[in-house]
Protein backbone atom coordinates (compact mmCIF):
# COMPACT_ATOMS: atom_id res chain seq x y z
CA UNK A 1 0.00 0.00 0.00
CA UNK A 2 1.21 3.09 -1.00
CA UNK A 3 1.35 5.44 2.16
CA UNK A 4 0.72 2.90 4.69
CA UNK A 5 3.18 0.21 5.77
CA UNK A 6 1.48 -0.84 9.14
CA UNK A 7 -1.65 -1.09 10.58
CA UNK A 8 -2.19 -0.99 14.62
CA UNK A 9 -5.32 -2.55 16.08
CA UNK A 10 -6.71 -1.44 19.57
CA UNK A 11 -8.60 -5.10 20.71
CA UNK A 12 -10.96 -4.57 23.23
CA UNK A 13 -14.25 -2.38 21.24
CA UNK A 14 -12.06 -2.47 18.87
CA UNK A 15 -11.28 -6.42 17.93
CA UNK A 16 -13.39 -7.71 20.36
CA UNK A 17 -16.41 -7.21 22.36
CA UNK A 18 -14.91 -8.49 25.41
CA UNK A 19 -15.69 -8.21 29.34
CA UNK A 20 -13.90 -5.49 30.59
CA UNK A 21 -16.47 -2.69 30.69
CA UNK A 22 -18.83 -5.39 32.42
CA UNK A 23 -16.08 -6.44 34.74
CA UNK A 24 -15.12 -2.70 35.32
CA UNK A 25 -18.58 -2.24 36.52
CA UNK A 26 -19.54 -5.26 38.25
CA UNK A 27 -16.00 -5.36 40.73
CA UNK A 28 -17.13 -1.61 41.70
CA UNK A 29 -20.61 -2.69 42.65
CA UNK A 30 -19.49 -5.27 44.31
CA UNK A 31 -16.95 -2.99 46.42
CA UNK A 32 -19.76 -0.28 47.09
CA UNK A 33 -22.11 -2.84 48.54
CA UNK A 34 -19.59 -4.56 50.29
CA UNK A 35 -16.30 -3.59 51.97
CA UNK A 36 -16.78 -0.24 50.54
CA UNK A 37 -20.44 0.10 51.86
CA UNK A 38 -19.37 2.75 54.64
CA UNK A 39 -18.06 5.26 52.29
CA UNK A 40 -20.95 4.64 49.70
CA UNK A 41 -23.12 7.40 50.95
CA UNK A 42 -19.83 10.27 50.34
CA UNK A 43 -19.69 9.19 46.35
CA UNK A 44 -21.82 10.23 43.66
CA UNK A 45 -21.99 5.86 42.43
CA UNK A 46 -25.50 4.42 42.37
CA UNK A 47 -25.67 0.78 40.82
CA UNK A 48 -26.93 2.99 37.48
CA UNK A 49 -24.19 5.53 37.35
CA UNK A 50 -21.42 3.63 35.66
CA UNK A 51 -22.80 4.29 32.25
CA UNK A 52 -21.17 3.20 29.09
CA UNK A 53 -20.72 6.91 28.53
CA UNK A 54 -18.44 6.82 31.93
CA UNK A 55 -16.25 3.37 30.85
CA UNK A 56 -15.69 5.15 27.22
CA UNK A 57 -14.84 8.66 28.34
CA UNK A 58 -13.02 7.44 31.80
CA UNK A 59 -11.53 4.26 31.90
CA UNK A 60 -11.51 3.00 28.05
CA UNK A 61 -7.99 2.60 26.43
CA UNK A 62 -6.13 3.49 29.87
CA UNK A 63 -3.94 1.12 31.70
CA UNK A 64 -5.41 -0.41 34.37
CA UNK A 65 -4.06 1.17 37.94
CA UNK A 66 -5.03 4.70 35.85
CA UNK A 67 -8.30 3.52 34.80
CA UNK A 68 -9.43 2.10 38.24
CA UNK A 69 -8.08 5.54 39.68
CA UNK A 70 -10.06 7.55 36.93
CA UNK A 71 -13.11 5.47 37.65
CA UNK A 72 -12.81 6.49 41.79
CA UNK A 73 -11.97 10.15 40.73
CA UNK A 74 -15.04 10.23 38.89
CA UNK A 75 -17.70 8.71 41.51
CA UNK A 76 -15.66 10.67 43.98
CA UNK A 77 -14.91 8.12 46.26
CA UNK A 78 -12.80 9.12 48.99
CA UNK A 79 -9.27 8.09 49.99
CA UNK A 80 -8.59 7.02 46.29
CA UNK A 81 -4.67 6.06 46.65
CA UNK A 82 -6.06 3.71 49.30
CA UNK A 83 -8.61 1.59 47.12
CA UNK A 84 -7.07 1.78 43.69
CA UNK A 85 -5.10 -1.30 43.93
CA UNK A 86 -7.69 -3.17 45.47
CA UNK A 87 -10.12 -2.18 42.73
CA UNK A 88 -8.23 -3.11 40.08
CA UNK A 89 -7.08 -6.23 41.46
CA UNK A 90 -10.40 -6.94 41.72
CA UNK A 91 -11.51 -6.32 38.28
CA UNK A 92 -8.31 -8.42 36.94
CA UNK A 93 -9.86 -11.61 38.48
CA UNK A 94 -13.15 -10.68 37.60
CA UNK A 95 -12.62 -10.18 33.71
CA UNK A 96 -10.01 -13.34 33.55
CA UNK A 97 -13.11 -15.66 34.48
CA UNK A 98 -15.40 -13.85 32.46
CA UNK A 99 -12.64 -14.62 29.25
CA UNK A 100 -12.48 -17.97 30.70
CA UNK A 101 -15.86 -18.41 30.47
CA UNK A 102 -16.42 -17.46 26.81
CA UNK A 103 -17.81 -13.94 27.72
CA UNK A 104 -16.63 -12.29 24.31
CA UNK A 105 -17.47 -12.26 20.86
CA UNK A 106 -15.45 -10.95 18.17
CA UNK A 107 -16.48 -7.79 15.67
CA UNK A 108 -16.86 -9.69 12.05
CA UNK A 109 -16.45 -6.03 10.77
CA UNK A 110 -12.77 -5.74 12.40
CA UNK A 111 -11.97 -9.37 11.35
CA UNK A 112 -12.55 -8.43 7.65
CA UNK A 113 -10.48 -5.46 7.62
CA UNK A 114 -7.90 -7.58 9.73
CA UNK A 115 -7.66 -9.82 6.97
CA UNK A 116 -7.99 -7.51 4.31
CA UNK A 117 -5.18 -5.30 5.11
CA UNK A 118 -2.71 -7.92 6.54
CA UNK A 119 -3.48 -9.48 2.49
CA UNK A 120 -2.48 -6.22 1.06
CA UNK A 121 0.70 -6.34 2.46
CA UNK A 122 0.39 -4.32 5.60
CA UNK A 123 2.11 -5.20 8.94
CA UNK A 124 0.41 -5.51 11.48
CA UNK A 125 0.23 -4.58 15.20
CA UNK A 126 -1.82 -5.16 18.18
CA UNK A 127 -1.74 -2.14 20.92
CA UNK A 128 -4.10 -2.67 24.07
CA UNK A 129 -3.47 -1.31 27.31
CA UNK A 130 -4.96 -4.44 28.51
CA UNK A 131 -2.58 -7.11 30.12
CA UNK A 132 -5.74 -9.47 29.16
CA UNK A 133 -5.10 -8.63 25.43
CA UNK A 134 -3.39 -11.99 24.09
CA UNK A 135 -5.94 -14.12 26.22
CA UNK A 136 -9.02 -12.48 23.80
CA UNK A 137 -6.85 -12.62 20.78
CA UNK A 138 -5.85 -16.61 20.92
CA UNK A 139 -9.02 -17.72 21.25
CA UNK A 140 -10.66 -16.34 18.43
CA UNK A 141 -9.73 -18.78 15.25
CA UNK A 142 -9.33 -17.02 12.54
CA UNK A 143 -9.34 -19.59 10.52
CA UNK A 144 -12.68 -20.91 10.59
CA UNK A 145 -14.22 -17.28 10.27
CA UNK A 146 -12.67 -16.96 7.36
CA UNK A 147 -14.03 -20.13 6.42
CA UNK A 148 -17.30 -19.75 6.93
CA UNK A 149 -17.88 -16.04 5.16
CA UNK A 150 -16.38 -17.14 2.46
CA UNK A 151 -13.06 -15.68 2.29
CA UNK A 152 -10.07 -16.72 0.95
CA UNK A 153 -6.75 -15.39 2.45
CA UNK A 154 -3.21 -17.05 2.03
CA UNK A 155 -2.26 -15.04 5.27
CA UNK A 156 -4.96 -17.43 7.30
CA UNK A 157 -3.61 -20.16 7.68
CA UNK A 158 -5.21 -23.45 8.95
CA UNK A 159 -5.66 -23.06 12.83
CA UNK A 160 -4.64 -19.80 12.82
CA UNK A 161 -6.07 -17.79 15.49
CA UNK A 162 -6.36 -13.50 15.75
CA UNK A 163 -3.22 -13.01 17.82
CA UNK A 164 -1.23 -15.45 15.30
CA UNK A 165 -2.03 -12.31 12.00
CA UNK A 166 -0.03 -9.94 14.04
CA UNK A 167 3.26 -9.20 13.44
CA UNK A 168 3.33 -7.75 16.98
CA UNK A 169 1.95 -7.39 19.61
CA UNK A 170 2.74 -4.77 22.47
CA UNK A 171 -0.65 -5.30 24.66
CA UNK A 172 -0.22 -5.30 28.66
CA UNK A 173 3.11 -4.14 28.70
CA UNK A 174 3.95 -1.07 30.86
CA UNK A 175 5.32 2.18 29.51
CA UNK A 176 6.68 5.54 30.78
CA UNK A 177 3.05 6.65 29.56
CA UNK A 178 -0.12 5.15 29.12
CA UNK A 179 -2.58 6.44 26.60
CA UNK A 180 -3.26 9.30 26.01
CA UNK A 181 0.32 9.35 25.66
CA UNK A 182 1.97 8.08 21.81
CA UNK A 183 4.54 5.45 23.81
CA UNK A 184 2.74 2.21 23.00
CA UNK A 185 1.57 3.13 19.64
CA UNK A 186 5.73 4.23 18.98
CA UNK A 187 6.99 1.42 19.96
CA UNK A 188 4.52 -0.73 18.27
CA UNK A 189 5.26 1.15 14.94
CA UNK A 190 9.01 0.92 16.03
CA UNK A 191 8.36 -2.54 16.37
CA UNK A 192 7.14 -3.09 12.87
CA UNK A 193 9.98 -1.34 11.46
CA UNK A 194 7.63 1.57 10.11
CA UNK A 195 7.91 5.28 10.81
CA UNK A 196 4.62 6.62 12.49
CA UNK A 197 3.95 8.50 9.75
CA UNK A 198 3.45 5.18 7.73
CA UNK A 199 1.09 3.90 10.47
CA UNK A 200 -2.50 4.00 10.83
CA UNK A 201 -4.34 3.31 14.16
CA UNK A 202 -7.76 2.01 14.81
CA UNK A 203 -9.08 2.95 17.90
CA UNK A 204 -12.41 3.05 19.65
CA UNK A 205 -11.36 5.57 22.99
CA UNK A 206 -10.66 9.06 22.89
CA UNK A 207 -7.55 8.28 24.95
CA UNK A 208 -6.25 6.07 22.20
CA UNK A 209 -7.11 8.16 19.55
CA UNK A 210 -5.05 11.33 21.27
CA UNK A 211 -1.99 9.17 21.56
CA UNK A 212 -2.37 8.08 17.77
CA UNK A 213 -2.31 11.76 16.78
CA UNK A 214 -0.14 12.26 19.69
CA UNK A 215 2.69 10.16 17.97
CA UNK A 216 1.80 11.69 14.77
CA UNK A 217 -0.38 8.62 12.62
CA UNK A 218 -3.57 8.25 10.92
CA UNK A 219 -6.31 7.26 12.96
CA UNK A 220 -9.82 5.68 12.25
CA UNK A 221 -12.24 5.64 14.71
CA UNK A 222 -14.72 2.56 15.25
CA UNK A 223 -17.81 4.13 17.11
CA UNK A 224 -19.12 1.34 18.57
CA UNK A 225 -20.66 3.23 21.44
CA UNK A 226 -23.10 6.01 20.04
CA UNK A 227 -19.99 8.27 20.08
CA UNK A 228 -18.71 9.10 16.76
CA UNK A 229 -18.65 13.17 18.16
CA UNK A 230 -16.45 12.22 20.98
CA UNK A 231 -14.41 10.65 19.13
CA UNK A 232 -13.71 13.29 15.92
CA UNK A 233 -13.23 15.38 18.55
CA UNK A 234 -10.43 13.33 19.91
CA UNK A 235 -8.73 13.69 16.44
CA UNK A 236 -9.44 10.51 14.50
CA UNK A 237 -9.23 11.21 10.81
CA UNK A 238 -12.05 9.36 10.23
CA UNK A 239 -15.06 7.79 12.26
CA UNK A 240 -17.11 5.08 11.27
CA UNK A 241 -20.02 3.17 12.91
CA UNK A 242 -18.46 -0.43 11.53
CA UNK A 243 -15.02 -0.26 9.70
CA UNK A 244 -16.88 -2.00 7.04
CA UNK A 245 -17.31 1.78 5.91
CA UNK A 246 -13.15 2.19 5.46
CA UNK A 247 -12.74 2.65 2.18
CA UNK A 248 -10.47 0.10 0.90
CA UNK A 249 -9.47 1.50 -2.56
CA UNK A 250 -9.01 5.03 -0.43
CA UNK A 251 -6.47 2.72 2.27
CA UNK A 252 -4.98 0.65 -0.49
CA UNK A 253 -3.72 4.49 -1.97
CA UNK A 254 -2.97 5.72 1.33
CA UNK A 255 -5.83 7.43 2.69
CA UNK A 256 -8.62 6.98 4.98
CA UNK A 257 -11.81 7.93 3.99
CA UNK A 258 -15.32 6.25 4.55
CA UNK A 259 -17.33 4.45 1.38
CA UNK A 260 -19.87 6.43 -0.32
CA UNK A 261 -23.53 5.72 1.31
CA UNK A 262 -25.43 3.49 -0.92
CA UNK A 263 -27.79 4.87 -3.41
CA UNK A 264 -30.69 6.67 -1.77
CA UNK A 265 -29.34 6.07 1.54
CA UNK A 266 -28.09 9.04 3.77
Amino acid sequence: MAGFQGAIFDVDGVLVDSPHEAAWRESLRELMEGEWSDVRGRTTWTPDAFTSHVYQTEVSGKPRLAGARAALEHFHVPDVDARVEAYAERKQAMVVRLIEAGRFTAYDDALRLVIDVKESGLLLAAASSSKNAHLLLRRIRLDRFAAEHGIDAPSVTPGATLLDVFDVDVSGRDFPHGKPHPDMFLAAAAELGVEPAAALVVEDAPAGLQAAKAGGMAAIGIARADDADLLARAGADVVVTSLDQVDRAALRSGRLARTAPAEGGR
